[in-house]
């Protein structure tokens, strides 16, 4: 069975070729502009987060950083690999301080974000 990607990414095409490259290396993906679908967690089930650290949200000034370290302070989610993609500098930092499992930094090869799915799930 694939293994379950959701991608959290306010660029349109940056989402969309995410999308497709996951796709295409046999992921199962649910994508979404803003962290509403977090609502739909449990149902998603996903193996492993892609979060992009600043994201143009409805109502709220939510980022990443905070979905993260909240997803990793529950005893439910904590053990779900999140990535945190983002084009700021500091990159590291915020992907830390977030509790994330790695990072990203934009622009990324499609390769390289492979890979790091991989790394921490496998398929």
């Amino acid at each position: 069975m694939a293994k379950k990607i959701l991608v959290i990414e306010d660029d349109r095409d940056i989402r969309e070729a995410i999308q497709y490259a996951l796709e295409e290396g046999g992921y199962d993906v649910t994508t979404s502009e803003d962290s509403r679908i977090l609502k739909s967690f449990s149902k998603i089930a996903p193996d492993m987060v892609l979060l992009d650290n600043w994201l143009t949200e409805w109502k709220s000034d939510v980022n990443g950083q905070q979905i993260s370290r909240e997803l990793k302070s529950n005893a439910d989610t904590s053990h779900i690999p999140v990535i945190i993609i983002s084009a700021v500098s500091n990159i590291k930092e915020i992907a830390e301080a977030g509790l994330a499992d790695g990072y990203l930094h934009k622009p990324f090869d499609l390769e390289v974000l492979l890979a790091l799915v991989k790394k921490h799930v496998g398929e």
